[in-house]
């Protein structure tokens, strides 16, 4: 189109010389031609410029309506980057109504990718590669270099890959679907903190254990859109990614630890308004592949961003009978956060200000546990006061950027108090899954469990794409938890079934541990 506008114009640019040539030329008789031959030349002009409006490529007219909409329809794994991806699949050529939380930049919030650009993005296919490596020195130099009780970190004193995903978001005449990878630590980690694939065959965790997302849905043109969508998506609560490339800190606080990460069942977006998100979710069950009982769980989500500096959320989950072997033990979770940037101001030393704050209460009823603690049961013509079964705990971090964002510093820490441990990560003590439990750490009604962490987070940003970390985390509970220098592996390997007792050995528990870690975080 361009080549074909620059030849017209060429000749535009000879026909009036030509015109006066031939004016000056010929008898009176022509000059009538060359009026019209001049008019003709207008009219093709006229026919130019239009032809040079319209020939703006369209990806150029979008982006040049939407320049803050990017960064958040980058971030797929984010509780605002599905909302937007599904609404842009709509017809991004016809945009009838604002997309949702398209209004401002959202890159600075905890759990958000700050990725702005996709070099390769296509009106079919956005890819998204992610690569996570650590190295984590642990001030208790486990001599098997185990850590336990972090859903994020599991190798001391050596280099590891924690995940490497590959994957991306397909959109096409309103059908969506999105993929990721999860190989690396995540791929053995995650899968044995669910329990659910042992009750049934398929080994469920080696059918799901190389993904961390992969669903498929439709988008409807109602309100601001509405997606339904089926699969493995991300679970929002606790507030930070499960990606560490789109958090403030590598090393959450026990409310984003503890908590899923995942759910496997069915979900609707439906944006009422560009600011607000509603979203009812139907799942099998609290972080699991399969059902732990015969009872899914219902939950859901409210995302308020009313302006650029505020967002406020709210995850619920209820009803799920998540409790293996437990079928009358029924759960319940509240999540709920709140993020603001309270200074920004790119041309200072200090460009960015944000803090977070986040609290979590929940508990379980039924199959010997209550969650006041003050009811009770008959047992045998007794009456047995049943064990409190609850969770609350709270999170907050605030983070300042340097030098335009080249620069970051995270600062937080929480606290939680889980009596009954049904949130608590299980150590891996000789080879212990959620499945098999361990003699060595009970998770039996009314074990008591509190815990409490800080941590120092430093990153260096060249580029979008990249970041360079260094963190220092203090871990602390008021039981034996993390592991000490003689490690949590018997010697000579993992012995018997996995997490079952050793003979004249016990696993070296500590009550707190002082990690550095050290990572490279990259995403296209």
């Amino acid at each position: 189109m361009r080549i074909v506008v620059a030849v017209i114009a060429t000749a535009l640019c000879v026909l009036p010389l030509r015109a006066q040539e031939t004016a000056s030329q010929s008898s009176p008789a022509s000059a009538e031609e060359v009026r019209e031959l001049r008019q003709l030349v207008q009219e093709l002009q006229a026919k130019v410029e239009r032809l040079e409006k319209n020939a703006q490529p369209p990806a150029v007219q979008q982006n040049a309506s939407s320049s803050g909409v990017q960064a958040e329809a980058n971030a797929p794994h984010d509780a605002a980057l599905q909302e937007e991806k599904g609404a842009q699949v709509a017809n991004p050529a016809k945009p009838t109504k604002p997309q949702p939380f398209a209004f401002a930049d959202f890159t600075w919030l905890n759990g958000n990718a700050r990725t702005k650009d996709v070099p390769l993005d296509t009106k079919f296919f956005t890819p998204e590669i992610r690569a996570d490596v650590d190295y984590i020195y642990d001030l208790n130099h486990p001599k098997d270099n185990t850590i336990g009780g972090s859903s994020e970190v599991f190798r001391a004193n050596e280099f590891q890959l924690t995940q490497l995903g590959v994957g991306g978001d397909f959109h096409y005449d309103n059908v969506q679907a999105r993929v990721m990878t999860q190989f690396g630590m995540y791929s053995q980690t995650t899968p044995r903190n669910d329990a659910s694939p042992s009750r049934g065959q398929w080994n469920l965790d080696n059918a799901y254990r190389y993904i961390s997302e992969a669903y498929g849905g439709y988008h409807i043109n109602a309100m601001n859109g509405i997606n339904v969508q089926a699969g493995i998506f991300m679970s929002y609560v606790g507030l930070f990614s499960y990606y560490n490339f789109d958090n403030w800190a590598y090393q959450p606080s026990y409310v984003s630890s503890n908590t899923p990460w995942f759910f496997n069942g069915m979900r609707v977006q439906i944006f009422p308004t560009e600011h607000l998100k509603i979203e009812p979710w139907f799942v099998n069950g609290w972080q699991a592949y399969g059902r732990f009982n015969n009872r899914p769980g219902v939950g859901g989500q409210i995302l308020w961003r009313p302006n650029g500096w505020l967002s406020i959320l709210g995850n619920q989950y209820a009803l799920g009978a998540d409790a293996l072997g437990h079928p009358g033990r029924i759960r319940y979770h509240t999540d709920d956060s709140v993020q603001v940037k309270y200074y920004d101001n790119p041309g200072t030393f200090i460009s960015k200000a944000a803090f977070s704050l986040t609290g979590d209460l929940g508990c379980e009823h039924g199959g010997g546990v209550s969650c006041a603690g003050n009811s009770t049961q008959i047992v045998n013509g007794k009456k047995v006061l049943l064990p409190k079964q609850s969770f609350i705990g709270f999170m907050v971090y605030n983070r300042l950027w340097f030098a335009k964002d080249k620069y970051a510093l995270t600062l937080g820490g929480g606290e939680i108090n889980n009596p009954g441990r049904y949130l608590v990560l299980l150590p891996p003590i000789n080879g212990a899954t959620a499945t098999s439990g361990t003699p060595y750490f009970t998770e039996n009604p009314g074990d008591q469990y509190k815990a409490w962490d800080v941590s120092s987070t430093l990153d260096y940003m060249p580029s979008q794409y990249i970041t360079f970390r260094w963190e220092f985390n203090h871990r602390a509970a008021n039981v034996p938890y993390f592991s000490g220098a003689n490690g949590i592996t018997p010697p000579g390997g993992n012995t018997g079934a996995p997490g079952s007792f050793v003979p004249n050995w016990v696993p070296d528990l500590r009550t707190d541990e002082n990690r550095m870690n050290f990572a490279v975080l990259v995403k296209f």
